[in-house]
């Protein structure tokens, strides 16, 4: 048989062998081309039913997480509003009175229409009590915004029962109200159908929040409403793809009858699938809501169309019946198609290129000898610049010893890293990257894929600045000054040089922020921090401890002369600051409290607590000085020891370590009528049953704050158990407590005396409240409302310590006492002293005047009562008259030893 060759060189086949390629098992080309058709349109149609299936899955799955979503934006939406009001009714909380002014100028602080699309209006409705109960009214005053609400200057809320029952379900619970839908007082005008809603808050009375419903009933003040448009709100509040996908309806079913809120595609109902309905109930501020959703079906169907493998299939199909015509029939189609093939693979890498070029990675590659950069990406050139091709790749990077390392990469080798690169108009940046070795056509090539980082590097470096410096001075914070404090510890312990710490506490900072203000304080904090920063050594650490309160680490100070030479610089300076505000001049003082490091055997909380102490025994000496703090210091010490004080005095009364002993009180200028006047006095029962007289133990329970504990457990002890103080029981004629000046400010004190008095039965006569003439200059606005409150239900009070304070006779006369209590440091000195002899006749004489019982303390002895007797003093106490005994319910805890 003849074989020959084309001009190709490819071998030619018989006539024969053709025409059985022709009709291959002696069935006809076309019968081929007929099958590979139907099989090709089978395949297709089973691979529509496939896609039908999964696009129906997807758009399921799609439609749930969509819907999912619009449900959490409608609540999102109402949650925003709650902190609205929640900010607003805070703001009422903590005020006696809020002001118009304050109301406009807190509403445009807040700007609630960007966080409340559709609002109306943002009011307060004041309650109103009248004859036929309380009332809730808008002012013209509290309704924000002004323009367009005039309709609800004066508007009684109680015309409108749905807006009414909002008021009252959030007056008894304290949380937020949704009203019924009703027709807004706005919108009333043009006879609008029922379209918005309110939200709702009580305004309660300033303090702590009320705990129950008859104290909310009592302490409510009026009524916060937030009006919103339901459309606005619901509409903005629908993700975008939402509002275009999803027909919405929302449906108030909070009672017997279902109200419609909203409704997106009004007439849409045909196009909804009920497979793919959502129906999901929204339960706010005592509303319920239910939400229900269905997609727009067109949609689907355009996209189920758009994505349909029928028409490409019934194309492949023909194409493959093509395809086996053309192979059966004719060499020359063989050989067209396999053209065809060959284009089909250049377009597949051009697409390939073009979306390489498309890549968001920056995509270099560069000869490996050279390092000759050959092809940049268009994020490349966008980024390194359009002359990144005629660069080499080393010179990309910042770093000289990276670019060494990248033309030595091998095929078993590949580079990742974070480096900075610099594009070829010098920007610098951080990017991600990996560079390997790859062939290309026979050439080695370098591949470099890499990712522009540096937002994420700024953001990360943010964030350690952030977590150990100060917002407001910049300064380092707490956490991070401690941190180096310890670590100079481990320093000094591994035989390092000598630090110290300083602990600076700004004096009478308090001042400037109640005068000017917090953004005053806070500007002062700033300016003080440039100041100081500015005085200290290289090394040295300044931070900010918290309030006023700044922290020095002095490293290489060596020995205390050092120190001190750094803290005297930083007070010096500190001390010569003027600081203006607002036509108002401060000078400012620090007290600074400093401790060395210089032994190992000390841990940071003890060094912290030295420094703290060393720094109020500053404060103590006068402020504006340096105090070192040292174990031998007997003010330090003194300090220590009321710390320790302080912390058995919290538990003392959880422990029953406090008791209550009395000293009788005695008449010297009329008899005795057989009924006794006692003073109460306190003590301190230590852990082995010895009593500690009160001057061990009050002074750190003044300092410390727990004054106003101690004074309630002895008025609560006193007065439950009034009848049982002294022998005598119901004949005791009047018992005296004692009150420090702390427990004067308290205005639930005297409340409390008042309601244990009633509760318990006793005659107010009977009672005397003894107040320090210190204490009474000190605080004399809220001693004279103390006592006149307590003298108005009956009770006595009586000024200790007379004589002692300055001008005691010009503020005798403003205050409303019973009996004055002459100091005893004349008393003592009555019969050697002419002075204190004169001063006790003066003070006995202005207090007959004025009509007041005179008592005389610390008499010692029987010449004493009874020159004070001559003198005319009612009253005498000491220990020659009565010496003190524990009161008759606590005898037995111990001895009767004082």
């Amino acid at each position: 048989m003849d074989t020959s060759k084309d001009s190709d060189g490819f071998a030619s086949r018989p006539l024969e062998a053709e025409g059985a390629r022709v009709a291959p098992l002696g069935v006809p080309a076309g019968v081929w081309s007929l099958l590979a058709l139907v099989l090709g349109v089978v395949l297709t149609l089973w691979a529509v039913q496939a896609q039908q299936r999964q696009d129906e899955a997807e758009r399921r799955v799609a439609f749930t997480h969509l819907a999912d979503r619009a449900h959490a934006a409608v609540l999102d939406r109402l949650r925003a509003c709650e902190m609205l009001a929640r900010s607003v009714q805070t703001m009422f909380l903590t005020s006696e009175e809020v002001t118009a002014d304050e109301f406009r100028a807190m509403y445009a602080n807040l700007d609630p229409r960007t966080l409340v699309p559709g609002m109306q209006a943002l009011v307060v409705a004041r309650r109103e009590t009248r004859a036929d109960g309380d009332h809730y009214v808008y002012h013209a005053d509290f309704v924000q915004p002004r323009a367009g609400n005039e309709a609800l200057f004066g508007l009684d809320v109680n015309t409108q029962p749905a807006n009414l029952a909002a008021v009252l379900a959030s007056r008894d619970s304290n949380r937020p109200a949704l009203s019924a839908p009703f027709r807004l007082a706005q919108v009333a005008a043009d006879g609008g159908a029922a379209d918005g809603v309110t939200f709702r808050l009580p305004i309660y009375s300033p303090g702590q929040p009320p705990g129950s419903v008859a104290e909310r009933r009592e302490r409510i003040r009026g009524s916060l409403a937030i009006s919103f448009q339901l459309h606005s709100l619901i509409q903005t509040a629908l993700p975008e793809d939402g509002a275009s996908h999803l027909h919405v309806e929302i449906t108030d079913v909070t009672g017997p009858e279902p109200l419609a809120l909203f409704d997106s595609h009004t007439g849409a109902h045909a196009d909804a699938p009920t497979a793919h309905r959502y129906d999901k109930e929204l339960r706010y501020g005592g509303r319920a809501w239910r939400l229900s959703m269905h997609p727009l079906g067109h949609d689907a169907q355009t996209a189920f169309w758009q994505r349909s493998p029928l028409l490409p299939g019934l194309l492949a199909s023909a194409l493959l019946a093509l395809l086996v015509s053309s192979v059966v029939n004719t060499r020359r189609r063989a050989v067209d198609l396999g053209n065809r093939m060959s284009r089909r693979y250049r377009e597949s890498e051009e697409r390939f290129r073009a979306l390489n070029e498309l890549l968001p990675a920056l995509v270099v590659l560069a000869r490996q000898d050279t390092g000759r950069i050959t092809y940049a990406n268009q994020a490349s050139r966008l980024r390194l610049g359009e002359e990144v091709c005629e660069l080499e790749l080393p010179t990309l990077f910042e770093d000289e010893g990276l670019r060494e390392r990248i033309l030595a990469c091998d095929q078993s080798s590949c580079l990742n890293m974070e480096a900075v690169l610099r594009s070829a108009n010098g920007d610098r940046f951080w990017a991600s990257l990996s560079i390997a070795r790859v062939d290309v056509g026979g050439e080695s090539k370098l591949l470099m894929v890499a990712s522009d980082i540096s937002e994420q590097r700024q953001l990360t470096e943010l964030l350690s600045y952030q977590a150990s410096h100060d917002a407001l001075t910049e300064l380092y914070n707490r956490r991070e000054f401690e941190r180096r404090v310890e670590r100079a510890l481990i320093v000094t312990a591994a035989g390092g040089a000598p630090a110290a710490l300083l602990y600076i506490d700004l004096d009478q900072f308090k001042l400037i922020n109640d005068t000017s203000g917090h953004i005053a304080g806070d500007q002062l904090l700033i300016q003080l921090a440039i100041n100081m920063r500015e005085q200290l050594r290289g090394g040295d650490v300044l931070a900010r401890l918290g309030g006023d309160e700044f922290g020095v680490l002095a490293t290489n100070v060596h020995d205390q002369a050092g120190a001190s030479n750094v803290a005297e610089r930083l007070r010096e300076r500190i001390d010569g600051y003027v600081f203006v505000w607002e036509q108002r001049t401060y000078t400012i003082s620090a007290s600074i409290g400093a401790v060395m490091i210089d032994h190992p055997n000390v841990n940071l909380k003890d060094l912290l607590a030295q420094a703290d102490t060393a720094c109020y025994m500053a404060k103590e000496s006068g402020r504006n000085r340096v105090h070192f703090y040292s174990a031998q210091d007997d003010d330090t010490t003194r300090r220590q020891t009321e710390m320790e004080w302080a912390n058995r005095l919290r538990w003392a009364v959880e422990e029953g370590r406090l008791l209550l002993k009395y000293q009788e009180v005695w008449p010297l200028a009329a008899p005795s009528n057989g009924k006794p006047h006692i003073e109460l006095l306190l003590r301190f029962r230590d852990e082995q049953g010895r009593l500690v007289p009160p001057g061990a133990f009050m002074p750190a329970a003044e300092r410390y704050g727990l004054m106003p504990m101690i004074d309630r457990w002895v008025v609560e002890t006193a007065l439950s158990n009034f009848d049982r103080l002294h022998p005598s029981g119901p004949d005791l004629q009047l018992a005296t407590i004692n009150l420090s000046g702390a427990s004067i400010e308290d205005d639930a004190l005297a409340t409390l005396v008042l309601d244990l008095i009633e509760q318990h039965g006793i005659d107010p006569g009977r009672v005397c409240f003894e107040i320090t003439e210190t204490v009474a200059v000190r605080h004399l606005s809220q001693v004279s409302r103390f006592i006149e409150r307590l003298r108005a239900a009956g009770c006595l009070i009586a000024l200790d310590d007379f004589g002692a304070g300055m001008s005691s006779f010009g503020y005798l006369k403003n205050l409303p006492v019973d009996i004055i209590k002459i100091d005893g440091s004349f008393i003592r000195d009555i019969l050697v002293d002419p002075m204190s002899h004169a001063i006790v006749g003066a003070v006995t004489d202005i207090g007959h005047r004025l009509g007041l019982k005179v008592i005389a303390e610390w008499v010692s002895s029987e010449e004493i009562a009874q020159e004070l007797h001559d003198m005319g003093v009612d009253y005498a106490q000491g220990y020659v008259l009565h010496k003190p005994e524990p009161v008759v319910f606590h005898r037995g805890l111990t001895g009767d030893g004082d």
